[in-house]
């Protein structure tokens, strides 16, 4: 799907540790626009962590609390046409209506992917990854998850700094960004 002319709106997709909200802070710097993180926010709805939702609540509440956050966070973008880059939880697409609305709200979505070996070393150690059990499941998770990524309008390499991976980004994105 080509990105909407002018683009006020983009939405960083990937894998745990990819780096989307490292890169859609710094990205949303760089053009002056709101940044928000899917997962704070998430959070702040909660009033509980990420890790405590899944543990007290499970997967499934954990996705409907993230398809209601996203679906306000959407409504501020577009009805209050707030240029907005949103970083996106690991598991946002999982659910096809997450893509839909982010589709219909003309978002251009950006996979930022990462060498598997590379999301390994970023998330061991790192005890707010609910879905990090061992490098086994990791590794069939990021399987499972990478056809779904692969429907973003872009792809990235986001092994690079975070700063040269948001040059990447403004790029390809460049002619849109300038009419918006």
């Amino acid at each position: 799907m080509p990105v909407p002319i002018p683009c006020k709106l983009i939405a960083l997709t990937g894998f745990m540790g990819s780096g989307k909200t490292t890169v859609g802070r710094l990205l949303a710097e760089r053009l002056g626009w709101r940044f928000v993180d899917l997962d704070s926010r998430i959070v702040e709805r909660a009033q509980a962590s990420i890790v405590a939702i899944f543990r007290n609540h499970g997967e499934a509440a954990f996705r409907e609390i993230e398809a209601e956050v996203l679906g306000r966070t959407l409504g501020e973008a577009t009805e209050g046409e707030r240029r907005t880059v949103i970083a996106l939880g690991g598991g946002t697409l999982t659910r096809p209506e997450n893509l839909a609305r982010l589709r219909q709200a003309g978002a251009a979505l950006v996979w930022l992917d990462c060498p598997l070996d590379d999301l390994i070393e970023r998330c061991t150690g790192i005890a707010d990854r609910p879905l990090f059990r061992d490098e086994a499941s990791f590794r069939t998770l990021y399987e499972e998850r990478r056809q779904i990524y692969q429907q973003a309008d872009f792809r990235v390499e986001s092994l690079e700094e975070p700063a040269q991976v948001v040059e990447r980004i403004l790029e390809l994105l460049g002619p849109a960004l300038v009419e918006a």
